[in-house]
């Protein structure tokens, strides 16, 4: 069934405020790494693509090659950059049995396996090096989706498969992968991607602990809707994948600038692949409402956070300073300008780049700094200082920060 439009978009709105409640809990910890589904949009229209569980060289309908082959062929075509958050190896997950064909358990019952059960040696960083090669060669990016793609914690929805013990086993299993990526293209990964999207461990710790053990980023989705395929017809398949899209762009055909839209580079439940005809549909909608597809890099490059647009006094101040490595963001990828800077956040803003990064500090509100405090940190931490902030809000911290960076040829 299609949406028609005053649904779709009320639905659209209420994910949206149920996000931003979620995303308010997330927004008292600032860290370096942060969880971006999507960014304001910078001026243009322009998204990021992710692709996971790749890559596979399995062959794929409708063009009879590899599938990561064909989806490279498509964003090709059309100009299209992806990012590719890709698996290291499943050939490691056995024993195991195959579940039934169409089920969830249909790739393994205890484990993943890509490309399909018993055919592991089909897809992944490990058996697909040539691929990893021209992913990184065209011009894409390459994203960290673990090695072995096991979950990092048990889910409702895959009650018997197996997972991680904890932060150790979890921080192990992403720098084997980005060793091997780093070893084929010398290529330093920025993103990581949790399987199946589930970040709590069992010892208490989660993918975002792991990500910024990592020094990497969270790549999420910011596309609302979620793609689960019926079992019909390939082309039929295809066209539900893209609907959402389609849904989205038809209510507000601004509504995606600046996100990050999720798609598969692997055969669904049932032994299809209508990913290639999916990307083929998504591209040419994005193209009709002039948007470009760039990396997930590239779009946090342009506007790093999701609520400093580029006409905010502090944009600029805000995007160089996370270019040149501060940390000056939260969990959720806010900045939240207007709100008050706190004494707590003092050591981690005024942590110079490469210096050791900082760890994740819970923000107490109440603790409110003065531009006196934030201009006494900033005299023990820069060689040249001048001045002091306009006022303790973020947003102005950020700009004198930023002066302060230039001062001293750190921005």
């Amino acid at each position: 069934m299609t949406f028609n439009m005053p649904t779709y978009a009320l639905m659209r709105k209420i994910g949206e405020a149920a996000e931003r409640a979620r995303g308010a809990g997330r927004g008292l910890v600032l860290t370096p790494s942060r969880r971006i589904a999507r960014v304001a949009p910078p001026g243009e229209r322009v998204v990021a693509m992710t692709f996971e569980d790749g890559p596979t060289k399995l062959p794929a309908p409708p063009g009879g090659a590899g599938l990561t082959e064909q989806l490279l062929s498509v964003l090709k075509e059309f100009g299209a950059r992806g990012t590719f958050a890709v698996v290291g190896s499943t050939a490691e997950n056995y024993p195991d049995t195959p579940g039934k064909p169409g089920s969830r358990y249909a790739l393994g019952k205890k484990y993943d396996h890509y490309a399909a059960f018993g055919l592991d040696d089909m897809a992944g960083a490990l058996a697909c090096p040539e691929l990893i090669r021209k992913i990184d060669r065209e011009g894409h990016e390459l994203a960290n989706h673990t090695y072995r793609h096991i979950m990092y914690g048990k889910s409702r929805a895959y009650a018997a498969r197996a997972a991680l013990g904890g932060l150790n086993d979890a921080a192990r299993d992403l720098k084997r992968l980005h060793d091997l990526i780093y070893s084929l293209t010398k290529y330093e990964m920025r993103f990581a991607r949790p399987p199946h999207g589930i970040d709590k461990m069992a010892d208490g710790h989660t993918s975002f602990d792991a990500f910024e053990a990592m020094g990497y980023h969270y790549l999420a989705s910011g596309l609302s809707t979620g793609e689960r395929p019926p079992r019909r017809g390939y082309e039929e398949s295809a066209e539900a994948m893209a609907r959402p899209l389609r849904d989205a762009l038809e209510a507000e055909p601004t509504s995606l600038a600046g996100r990050i839209i999720s798609q598969k580079d692997v055969c669904d439940t049932t032994g299809r692949s209508p990913a290639v005809s999916a990307l083929r549909l998504r591209l040419e909608l994005l193209e009709r409402y002039g948007y470009r597809v760039i990396t997930a890099s590239e779009l946090v490059e342009r506007s790093p956070f999701e609520d400093v647009r580029p006409a905010h006094d502090c944009f600029e101040a805000a995007r160089e300073l996370d270019r040149a490595g501060f940390t000056i963001g939260f969990r959720n990828n806010r900045f939240y300008p207007e709100r008050t800077m706190t004494k707590s956040e003092l050591g981690a803003v005024f942590t110079l780049p490469g210096k050791p990064r900082p760890s994740a500090v819970t923000v107490d509100k109440n603790d409110a700094a003065t531009p006196r405090m934030i201009s006494a940190r900033a005299d023990e931490v820069f060689e040249k200082t001048k001045g002091q902030p306009r006022s303790a809000g973020r947003g102005d911290a950020a700009v004198w920060l930023y002066e302060l960076a230039v001062l001293n040829g750190l921005c």
